[in-house]
């Protein structure tokens, strides 16, 4: 059992910024509402923000919303721990992000604008005319980003744990904190909607800009320079680990990582718009070139990851030691531990808040999407067709907080490991709806059945893999993401393999369908719909004047 002195300094600079962005949280209510609207009795102004966000509030939003409390612990983590195949993949991933979000995002936010879509599984009912493959969207979204929100938790947890908040012999002492976080996050969430993260997005950004910035400026410095940080960890790295006979990581990835290296960086780019909270960020902004603003200056995010991500070479350097509360290694406290042990308390405290609010942001924002897809792609598609807005912003509201509560059950009952392995699956989970969303959003050719059953193969396939990867140090399943392709020796992100199943299932079974000349569902969109700006009308305004004679034809808007 380990104990921890309490850092008061660190502790009460937290503190002291967590109230103020709580109080940012409960004022954003009010903040940025049209003077038509009263309350946030809406989907579009509860869950969307009145869809009214510009450049710069997108620009934090997406950036708090993307780079998460556990990328800013994890990834270094995992550099600390294993080196750059599992850790340094973060940054090339984010590179071929950009040009997904610059086409595609831009399509999707059209034709949301146009029909009225909140979330992506409405766009794929609309353009399938199939309730059952927008369902299965939505449970993947759903499903997939518990997990998720629970690893902001253990983003919190790790800056507690380091702070000396925390005994193993105290469980009230060690989760109490973490449980005021979350009910104060629960309740100006529930207030405010995604104008809370949005508004809060901004203090947490600029924060760890902030401790980012002097880490990589003034650690190398103190360390020798970065020569003698990457002496130290490629010594580290190379050393046997006693319990695989294998080197303990990769310093420089070599040719039998490449495949794994590359299929991971190209899958997570993949997958990450695929996640609800992704959309949500998108569909709030007020116009499509605000999206393609954002394509272009998000790539500064991507910058401090890599400097981020080389702290965890720092802490080789520096012999930090994460210790956790029960006397083990937890990689997760590394970043924390690191800022503790070489900044003055003061300045600790800032880091450690940037991570502690940096948890905050995307919670708010995955939680608010899990909710609307419940709302609109179960609640209202399967038990209230004809739900009014009013009813459907309540909805939304309880569901963000029944998400909260679960995933606060979540990292306080179960081992922590399991929500991290349960995030390798998310990954795999939603690259899935892939083929739903992003093909139709060009073309109507594939069947939704064949969507359908090749989603549920790919899940199926892409659950058996990882389950079968087995930790070679613990012996536990889910142990990794990374396996090699049936039948050969090339290993790559099991995402990829189960998204290429995926997608030769489906188009297969197109063919099939087309051939037996089965019956498609009516596709409500039009071709100018995925052209559409702020200043085209939406499709029912058209409608009051003109009637669309032919569903999925031409608009008479050009």
């Amino acid at each position: 059992m380990t104990t921890r002195e309490i850092n008061w300094t660190a502790l009460i600079i937290v503190v002291l910024l967590f109230v103020i962005v709580a109080v940012m949280g409960f004022l954003a209510a009010k903040w940025r509402r049209s003077t038509d609207v009263e309350g946030l009795h809406s989907l579009d102004e509860w869950g969307l923000g009145g869809r009214g966000f510009g450049t710069w509030i997108t620009w934090f939003l997406l950036g708090g919303d993307l780079y998460t409390a556990y990328t800013f612990v994890a990834v270094p983590a995992a550099m600390w721990a294993t080196g750059a195949v599992s850790g340094f993949f973060a940054v090339p991933y984010t590179i071929v992000l950009y040009p997904i979000i610059f086409i595609i995002m831009s399509r999707l936010w059209s034709v949301s604008h146009r029909h009225g879509y909140v979330t992506s599984a409405d766009f794929v009912g609309g353009r399938y005319g199939s309730r059952w493959l927008s369902l299965a969207v939505a449970v993947t979204g759903i499903v997939a980003t518990m997990p998720y929100i629970a690893l902001q938790l253990v983003g919190i947890k790790a800056v507690l744990t380091v702070l000396g908040l925390g005994s193993s012999g105290n469980v009230l002492l060690t989760d109490l904190p973490l449980i005021l976080a979350f009910v104060v996050l629960a309740a100006y969430t529930y207030t405010s909607g995604l104008r809370a993260p949005a508004m809060i997005a901004v203090v947490k950004d600029l924060l760890i800009y902030l401790a980012v910035i002097v880490a990589v400026i003034y650690l190398p410095i103190k360390f020798g320079g970065w020569d003698t940080i990457f002496g130290a960890a490629q010594t580290k790295l190379g050393a046997v680990n006693q319990a695989t006979g294998k080197p303990a990581g990769v310093f420089v990835p070599g040719a039998a990582n490449y495949s794994a290296y590359w299929s991971l960086a190209l899958g997570s780019a993949m997958a990450l718009f695929m996640y609800p909270h992704s959309v949500t960020a998108v569909l709030a902004s007020k116009a499509r070139n605000t999206i393609r603003r954002n394509a272009a200056i998000l790539p500064l995010y991507s910058l401090m990851l890599g400097f981020l991500a080389l702290l965890g070479f720092v802490a080789i350097k520096a012999g930090t030691k994460p210790i956790d509360l029960d006397g083990s290694v937890n990689p997760q406290l590394v970043v924390p531990q690191l800022f503790l042990d070489h900044f003055p308390a003061w300045f600790a405290g800032i880091a450690l808040a940037a991570i502690a609010i940096g948890a905050l942001v995307p919670a708010a924002i995955m939680s608010i999407a899990a909710a609307n897809m419940f709302t609109r792609n179960i609640y209202r598609d399967f038990i209230r067709p004809d739900v009014d807005p009013k009813t459907e912003a309540k909805v939304s509201k309880i569901v963000s907080l029944v998400v909260k509560v679960g995933a606060l059950v979540f990292v306080i009952a179960m081992d922590q490991s399991a929500a991290i392995n349960m995030q390798l699956l998310g990954g795999i989970w939603i690259l899935q709806t892939f083929p739903a969303v992003v093909a139709g959003l060009y073309t109507r050719w594939f069947d939704r059945w064949a969507l359908l059953v090749g989603w549920a193969v790919g899940i199926i396939f892409g659950t058996v893999s990882a389950y079968n990867v087995v930790n070679p140090v613990t012996k536990a399943h889910f142990g990794g993401s990374v396996a090699p392709i049936p039948g050969t020796d090339f290993s790559v992100y099991i995402a990829v393999s189960a998204f290429a199943l995926n997608l030769v299932v489906a188009a297969l079974l197109t063919l099939v369908m087309r051939a037996l000349k089965v019956r498609t569902g009516e596709d409500l969109t039009r071709p100018t719909d995925y052209a559409a700006d702020e200043t085209d009308p939406k499709v029912v305004q058209i409608e009051k004047t003109q009637h669309f004679t032919q569903p999925g034809g031409p608009s008479p808007v050009a």
